[in-house]
């Protein structure tokens, strides 16, 4: 018995101290993007003021010192007397957890934030935050510090405006860093603008001596989305097809348009939440898109060339797709909100996206005819897919390992504590396999330029003498048959010369796994290593320089004659002898090394069509724009 536990050992947290003492709980990490969803969480109350229309004008402002500002035009937070708490509605809204006006569904129908947690949490995380409510002509004003009033909410001046101002500065002690990221707010401010027509979200950057400000607003709402992911892609046909409609208070929202690329671009939110995971409305509306084509089909020409009904996968070939739907009483599977559990929702969406494509492709034979000419050869490649990976399974299965002759694989066998270095080049893979640690970090040489996999399809791909020792190496299959679990190392690292034709092999790495194997890079394990680009010698001693301005630092902290001093340059992986580049580039203790995050899945997708697509013209204008930028161009 611990006679040392008693009642005095139990910690009673009041008010928001249990926001402070677990701040993960809430807003799931105290780094960079724990930080965002601060600004995120003040952005959804205005955001829900959209959604029942009473707010048309969001605008976020980073100021001076880590300050950032959010102001709507909504009706503003109530600032009368509760009748039972008996303080300002606004102190309750900003100091309680569980306080707000989303939980009767009667001021909000539906919401995304944290019903009523999202601002105090804000609050709660901020070395200090104010807010200004402009209601009935009048401004009322509370001030906060960790959370807690400096005083009651009182009137504090006039206004012709309406609508809440929220100031805050996030709490240095609490998190990693406190300086926000203007592109990574710009990239969920815009997807927020898409997913509410009509409404202007404006982000201005005032901490730089140039003012930067972006503003959006789409009048299309999510047809303005699915045509801005399709910008650098050759469509099958012009307008994107809309779903629209409500049933059951259950609010639909679905634009889809195909290209005449070999990838699936599908995004799905639950009332402006990005559920990454999917859930049952996205069963519901690629249900109701497989079996409408497979009817359709039926009727066509098409069904001549095909001996098997088409499947999901064959009728989302090429398609870019938006689903948005408003739920009154979302439930969400994991803390995240990642996926919709919801069980009504998937009959509702396939009902009614069943019915809208249907009487769309009876009023469009020409689109329809389109759709299922692609299809159809989708189908027709994956079913030669099929046969090529059976075809490979076979020869693997008379081969002892079933693993590609240029890997030298490691002797540890748990996936977690394996290392895989692709390297580019038989010489540098001879020094790898030489300098390695054999115990747990295997090598795969790679030789030659692979395929560019944004312009093929995947019977292509799984075929491909350059990809297929990738995928063998990996374990864990390809594309639509690929399972993260299965991988065969945690730590795949990409290790090629710092030149044109290494950044080239890297791209098309990168390219290759964000299309087929998504979710190495979705859950960190794609890693690009950093071999250095000198080799500085003074006085018997040795030192590496991974940019101009490190070697520049080491020549001048040597003091010595630059002619005693010996600088090579490192032209390739493959001038290091093996010693060198264990030293350099695979020493877990002293290598650098970059984790490959995907942070905007939106933006991933439209670069990668752009840089490596087939289209030529948005390639060059985006190099005109991004030329003045560049800093680290291999000449």
């Amino acid at each position: 018995m611990n006679s040392g536990y008693s009642a005095q050992n139990i910690q009673v947290l009041k008010g928001l101290e249990a926001v402070r003492k677990r701040p993960g709980m809430y807003i799931g990490t105290t780094g960079i993007d724990g930080l965002h969803h601060l600004v995120f969480e003040v952005v959804d109350n205005s955001i829900d003021e959209a959604m029942q229309g009473f707010c048309d004008d969001i605008l976020v402002v980073l100021e001076g010192n880590d300050v950032v500002r959010v102001e709507d035009n909504g009706r503003g937070i109530p600032v009368d007397i509760h009748p039972t708490e008996h303080v300002s509605a606004l102190e309750l809204v900003m100091t309680r957890l569980h306080a707000g006006g989303k939980f009767d569904k009667k001021s909000y129908k539906v919401s995304g934030g944290l019903h009523g947690v999202g601002v105090s949490v804000v609050n709660a995380l901020s070395e200090w935050c104010e807010a200004f409510v402009h209601i009935d002509g009048k401004i009322h004003t509370q001030r906060y510090k960790i959370g807690i009033p400096e005083g009651p909410a009182g009137e504090t001046g006039t206004t012709e405006k309406r609508g809440t101002v929220v100031r805050f500065k996030a709490d240095s002690s609490i998190f990693e860093s406190t300086v926000y990221n203007f592109d990574a707010l710009s990239n969920r401010l815009r997807e927020l603008a898409f997913l509410n027509k009509g409404l202007k979200i404006t982000i201005r950057d005032e901490r730089l001596s140039t003012l930067k400000t972006h503003e959006f607003k789409f009048d299309g709402g999510v047809k303005s989305f699915v045509e801005y992911l399709n910008e650098s892609k050759t469509v099958l046909y012009k307008e994107p097809i809309f779903i629209g409609g409500a049933r059951d208070d259950v609010e639909v929202e679905c634009a889809i348009q195909y290209n005449d690329g070999f990838n699936e671009i599908m995004y799905s939110f639950v009332n402006d939440i990005n559920t990454r995971d999917g859930g049952t409305h996205l069963v519901g509306f690629k249900s109701a898109l497989t079996r409408t084509l497979n009817e359709c089909l039926k009727k066509s020409k098409q069904v001549k060339k095909l001996d098997e009904s088409l499947s999901g996968d064959d009728v989302r070939e090429g398609l870019t797709a938006v689903l948005s739907v408003k739920v009154p009483n979302p439930q969400f599977e994991g803390q995240t909100k990642g996926k919709l559990g919801n069980s009504e929702v998937k009959g509702i969406v396939e009902s009614l996206a069943g019915e809208q494509l249907e009487l769309y492709f009876d009023r469009h034979p020409d689109v329809i005819a389109a759709i299922l000419e692609k299809s159809v050869l989708a189908a027709r490649a994956r079913i030669a897919a099929r046969q090529a990976r059976d075809a490979t399974r076979r020869k693997n299965a008379m081969d002892s390992a079933g693993l590609p002759g240029k890997l030298a694989d490691c002797s540890e066998k748990d996936p977690g504590l394996c290392e895989l270095f692709i390297v580019e080049g038989d010489s540098a893979g001879g020094s790898a396999k030489m300098g390695r640690n054999r115990q747990y970090q295997a090598i795969l040489s790679l030789f030659g330029k692979m395929l560019n996999v944004e312009k093929t399809r995947i019977e292509k791909v799984v075929t491909n003498e350059k990809l297929q020792p990738i995928i063998a190496s990996i374990g864990a299959g390809c594309g639509g048959e690929f399972k993260v679990d299965k991988i065969r190392y945690h730590k795949i690292i990409i290790m090629a010369d710092a030149d044109v034709d290494g950044s080239h092999i890297r791209t098309l790495l990168l390219t290759f796994f964000y299309r087929y194997m998504t979710e190495l890079i979705e859950r960190g394990h794609v890693y690009l290593a950093m071999p250095p680009l000198y080799r500085v010698s003074y006085e018997k001693k040795t030192f590496y320089a991974y940019d101009d301005s490190e070697k520049d630092r080491l020549l001048s902290e040597s003091g010595r004659d630059p002619e005693k001093v010996g600088v090579q340059r490192y032209k390739g992986l493959g001038e290091m002898n093996p010693d060198q580049l264990w030293v350099t580039t695979m020493d877990p203790g002293q290598r650098n090394i970059i984790q490959v995050h995907l942070d905007d899945a939106v933006e991933a997708e439209r670069i990668f069509s752009t840089l490596m697509g087939e289209l030529v013209a948005p390639r060059r204008e985006f190099i005109e724009e991004n030329a003045l930028s560049v800093v680290n161009l291999d000449v």
